[in-house]
């Protein structure tokens, strides 16, 4: 493939797109309308092959940029339209260019990547609004991102000396299908760089972020551990569903997972508090439920009592004493034929039954007309009290952050100029009018954190510096644009949390640009986290490697496995070996995805020395165990088991070593770990 790149727009985000690309050794062009006074990133003409000004809807534009040597362009200016324009006259000059573009139209997007092969949109404020809403939820959720049905957190837990890992779990018994650990800290390490850490800890990790930790170490109190971990989407309860519609479906798949009478039960009693809330609802339930009894009743009892009616005339009869016409069939005041006493007192009953329940009727068509006519007068939750998130500027980084809140569980209170629209965030609280009035009315001096995501950057400072002196507990997150200002206040202030939109969408901008699919993004430990898939293809540089070869030669961390038309493995065991078709999901920053374009497999630097097996069994399985960790022929390791004792000839990256000494030690095969310079004496 062409190493060429092309960028259109160097903004903010095109500047920090020309950087990442610049990560892969790769070249780049681009195109702007003018030349920028100043640059962000610095020496950024330096980092360029070729600078042209001009406007890239052009297609004389794209052609003197060479956009019909390049193998992906990233239309990332401020206009929507401009970048749709452009992308599409680049695709007409190049049919084979990849296409990344900047576009928040979800529609039009999910229409030409469906109509245009090679084809991706992102928006940068919506990629970045999972980092502002993790900033903002507390020290203990680093991140969080839904996929395949099932939610995955990143979680750090402080070991304290009543936890229960505490002496008890070295670090690789902390791992099962569920979840996966990504950095450990000893006490005295959290004052350290993650590149110092990587040093001391495991200098053979190709990774500052991942692997950085020894399996076998115990954990103890002081020490910090960072895991992610998935659980399965749960359907929303019955008393949670907030709508009609999602109450509806809440009751659809209960009853799909009914199994038996208790459960069917437990499905009722469950509607019936769903609507403890709606009155009218539950009357009306009751209701008609009472008289679809009653007129089976009746219907029955005139048949059976008047065999000359047929049993449609018993039923029509019986419809017209629910709906009031106990006068039409009982007007004489004595009557031609006699009726039973008890009869005529049951059609006085069903007349009188019927009347109340046309009452309910007309209360519910009141109710919902009167709440469709002064929608505008429904009043918005209470502002909470205290141990609540501020999000101020209520635009579509605030109005997302605050949707992630509540779907977190977090008590969230929004902060606007003016009042929204009672159909923008019905189920948040939202206080509107002057800056400081709002941020008392919002309980400021008992929140948690504060947001600032408004679109003028000088404001959100402003508006940080005012709640930290109101409330000097108060974490702050405050959003800008520019990366020299993001510096220049990180180091002026450092008790706000500083995040540049589009310093962390370039990473998954570049990312994309290589064919990798970005699914999204979350700040760790001074990198960015990109949760990244691929489908696996013949010539790709993934494809017949065992994933404990991806993992820890790369250093990523496969999270999701699915062959071909199977389900999908979570946490997936690092014996499998991809092959094309294969799906895999992995975190990685924006070094990992460059190795993996690139190849650039680190070098595996341990092997296994095996002294001796207990008895002929314990050979049998040890091989077949050393065939399966290190991905080997099982004849050559039969053979090699065969000649004990010796050093295994294939080497190993250290957590896989480490693996394959435990495996081979339960199955009473003594062996141990050699560097690779001490194995090749050995040999």
């Amino acid at each position: 493939m062409s190493d060429w790149f092309l960028v259109c727009g160097l903004g903010s985000l095109g500047q920090h797109c020309v950087a990442n690309l610049k990560t892969f050794g790769v070249k780049v062009s681009a195109i702007d309308l003018k030349v920028a006074e100043h640059w962000e990133v610095a020496n950024l003409p330096d980092l360029l092959e070729d600078l042209l000004i001009g406007d890239c809807r052009y297609a004389d534009t794209l052609n003197l940029a060479g956009v019909e040597r390049c193998r992906a362009a990233l239309l990332v200016t401020d206009s929507e339209r401009v970048n749709i324009e452009a992308a599409l006259t680049a695709r007409v000059l190049n049919p084979y260019i990849r296409l990344v573009v900047r576009s928040d139209q979800q529609n039009l997007n999910q229409v030409l990547a469906h109509q245009l092969d090679n084809f991706v949109a992102f928006e940068p404020t919506q990629l970045s609004a999972s980092a502002f809403a993790l900033a903002a939820f507390g020290d203990q959720l680093k991140g969080f991102f839904r996929l395949d049905g099932y939610r995955f957190k990143v979680v750090k837990q402080k070991i304290t000396p009543q936890h229960r890992w505490r002496d008890r779990r070295r670090l690789y018994e902390l791992e099962n299908r569920n979840r996966r650990v990504l950095r450990h800290f000893i006490a005295n390490e959290m004052g350290l760089s993650p590149t110092q850490i990587s040093q001391t800890t495991n200098p053979f990790s190709p990774s500052a972020q991942f692997y950085t930790w020894l399996p076998n170490t115990l954990v103890r109190a002081g020490d910090t551990v960072v895991t992610i971990e998935a659980e399965p989407e749960r359907p929303p309860t019955l008393s949670q569903a907030k709508s009609g519609r999602q109450l509806q479906k809440a009751i659809w798949q209960r009853l799909r997972s009914l199994r038996s009478g208790r459960d069917l039960r437990l499905i009722l009693t469950q509607i019936w508090q769903a609507n403890y809330r709606h009155q009218v609802r539950r009357v009306v339930l009751l209701c008609s439920l009472t008289i679809i009894g009653l007129c089976g009743a009746g219907t029955v009892l005139l048949w059976l009592n008047y065999p000359a009616l047929s049993m449609l005339d018993a039923f029509y009869a019986t419809i017209v004493l629910l709906l009031g016409g106990y006068g039409d069939l009982f007007s004489e005041f004595v009557p031609s034929v006699a009726l039973p006493w008890w009869l005529r007192l049951f059609s006085l009953a069903l007349t009188l039954a019927g009347t109340a329940f046309i009452g309910v009727l007309y209360a519910l068509l009141t109710e919902k007309l009167l709440t469709l006519k002064f929608q505008f007068l429904t009043r918005r939750p209470p502002v909470p009290q205290k141990g609540h998130v501020i999000v101020l500027g209520l635009g579509r980084v605030g109005r997302r952050v605050m949707g992630l809140l509540q779907e977190l569980n977090q008590q969230v209170v929004g902060v606007a100029p003016q009042d929204l629209d009672a159909h923008v965030l019905p189920q948040l609280p939202v206080v509107s009018g002057d800056k400081a009035e709002t941020l008392i009315k919002a309980n400021l001096a008992t929140a948690k954190s504060l947001i600032a995501v408004g679109d003028d950057e000088v404001q959100n400072l402003e508006t940080g510096l005012m709640a930290y002196r109101t409330n000097p507990q108060c974490r702050l997150i405050i959003r800008t644009y520019d990366q020299r200002f993001t510096d220049k206040v990180a180091q002026l202030f450092p008790y706000t949390q500083v995040l540049c939109t589009s310093a962390l969408s370039a990473e998954a901008f570049a990312g994309a640009a290589f064919g990798e699919n970005v699914i999204s993004l979350f700040p760790l430990y001074g990198q960015t986290i990109l949760v990244t898939q691929y489908q696996i293809e013949a010539d790709d540089t993934l494809h017949s490697q065992l994933l404990s070869e991806v993992a820890y030669g790369y250093g990523v961390v496969p999270i999701l496995y699915q062959q071909a038309a199977a389900q999908p493995r979570l946490m997936p065991s690092e014996d499998i070996r991809l092959r094309p078709g294969d799906r895999l999901i992995v975190l990685a920053t924006i070094r990992g995805l460059r190795r993996i374009e690139q190849g650039e497999l680190a070098q595996q630097q341990w092997h296994i020395r095996v002294e001796g097996a207990i008895n002929q069994d314990a050979r049998f399985d040890g091989a077949a165990e050393m065939a399966r960790v290190s991905g080997c022929d099982l004849s050559l390791a039969r053979h090699f088991m065969e000649q004990l004792p010796g050093v295994f000839p294939q080497a190993l990256y250290r957590h896989q070593a480490l693996r394959l000494v435990r495996e081979l030690m339960q199955l009473q095969v003594q062996a141990r770990m050699l560097p690779l310079q001490a194995s090749t004496s050995e040999k």
